[in-house]
C-alpha cells in the first residue's frame, strides 16, 4: 500500500535550494569530527528568502557522543538538547547567517513522537523542510522516518485540540495557537497564517494523509473536515495539553537559562528574535548584558509583559 505522507515528504525534503545555503549546510557538516548523518533547513527564510534574516539548520548526529564543544556544552546537550550557535559564511561578497541546533537522532526522534512533553521539534517539523546534506542513504531514510512522525504526531494533536468540524488551516491555526502558548514564544497575533500562507494545498494534504497514517477517520462536508474524535478523547486529550503547557514553561526557561552558559551572544540572539517577531525592542544595559543570568528574572518579566500586548 502506498504511502502519500512519505511521498508528500520525500518530494519536499529533496527540493533545491539556493546554493549558497547549500554550500553552507555542507561546510557545518564536515567541520564535525565525525560526519553527522544530516542537516535539516526550516523556518521562515524557507519560506522567504531574506537577506538581513538568519538561517535554521538542524544537525543530526548519530549519537550524543558525535557533538562537538566543550564539555559543558556537550553534557548540555544531553540533558536538554538543541544546543544552539550562531555562524556565518561569506559567499561572492554577501554574508549569510545562520543558527545552528544540534542534537542526536535518538533525542530527535523521541521528541517526534505523540508521547513526548517536549513540543519543540515535531511543532517545527511539521512545517516545510529541506534536506540540504546527508551522510548516506540510510541516514537519509531515518531522517524521512523522523519527519514523518512528527507530522503524524502534529496531525493528532491538530484533531484532538481543534474543532469537531472546520477547514484543514483551522485545524493548523488551533494546533500552532497551542504549541506557541506552551513554548512561551513571543508572536505575533496570526502568525501561523505567515506560516500556512502559500503552503495550505500542502498542509491540508498532509493532514489528511497523516490522519490516514494514525488511523483517524474523516468525514467530508464540502470544504470543511469531520475527523472521528469522542469526547472521551478530547477531555483526555485536553487533560495532557494541560500538562504540556505546565512542563512546557519551565522547560523553556531552562532553555533561556541553558543559552546564557553554551550560546555565544545568547541574550543578543534572543533580543534580535523577539524583536523580528514582534515589531518590538526590549532594551537592555551593559550590566545585563554582562549578567544575563542574575537578571533573568526582569528579563522574562519584560518578556511576558510583551507577550501580552502583542
Amino acid at each position: 500500500m502506498s504511502n502519500l505522507l512519505k511521498e508528500i515528504l520525500v518530494s519536499e525534503l529533496t527540493t533545491s535550494v539556493a546554493e549558497p545555503v547549500a554550500l553552507f549546510a555542507e561546510a557545518l557538516a564536515n567541520e564535525l569530527p565525525k560526519l553527522p548523518m544530516g542537516v535539516l533547513f526550516y523556518g521562515s527564510l524557507l519560506r522567504d528568502s531574506d537577506p538581513t534574516g538568519i538561517l535554521d539548520f538542524y544537525i543530526i548526529t548519530e549519537s550524543s557522543a558525535d557533538f562537538s564543544g566543550s564539555s559543558l556544552n556537550q553534557y548540555a546537550n544531553k540533558i536538554l538538547p538543541p544546543n544552539v550557535r550562531y555562524a556565518e559564511t561569506t559567499h561572492q561578497g554577501k554574508i549569510y547567517r545562520a543558527k545552528i541546533a544540534t542534537l542526536s537522532y535518538e533525542q530527535f526522534l523521541a521528541r517526534s513522537s505523540f508521547s513526548t512533553t517536549d513540543t519543540t521539534i515535531w511543532a517545527r517539523f511539521c512545517q516545510p523542510v529541506r534536506l540540504l546534506w546527508v551522510r548516506d542513504t540510510h541516514s537519509a531514510d531515518k531522517i524521512l522516518e523522523a519527519i514523518e512522525r512528527c507530522i503524524i504526531t502534529a496531525s493528532c494533536w491538530a484533531a484532538l485540540l481543534g474543532p469537531e468540524r472546520a477547514p484543514a488551516e483551522i485545524y493548523w491555526h488551533t494546533l500552532f495557537a497551542h504549541t506557541y502558548k506552551a513554548e512561551l514564544r513571543v508572536e505575533k497575533k496570526g502568525r501561523s497564517y505567515n506560516i500556512l500562507q502559500g503552503q495550505e494545498a500542502r498542509f491540508a494534504e498532509c493532514l489528511l494523509a497523516a490522519w490516514k497514517q494514525a488511523h483517524i477517520s474523516v468525514e467530508f462536508h464540502s470544504a470543511e473536515l469531520q475527523p472521528y474524535i469522542t469526547k472521551r478523547n478530547r477531555l483526555k486529550a485536553k487533560k495532557s495539553w494541560n500538562r504540556i503547557e505546565r512542563l512546557g514553561r519551565p522547560l523553556n526557561v531552562m532553555r533561556l537559562i541553558k543559552a546564557a552558559f553554551t550560546f555565544e551572544n545568547g541574550l543578543s540572539y534572543i533580543l534580535w528574535k523577539i524583536e523580528r517577531h514582534t515589531g518590538k525592542k526590549i532594551i537592555v544595559s551593559d550590566f545585563e548584558k554582562q549578567h544575563p543570568i542574575i537578571c533573568l528574572p526582569l528579563i522574562i518579566w519584560r518578556l511576558r509583559k510583551l507577550r501580552s500586548q502583542t
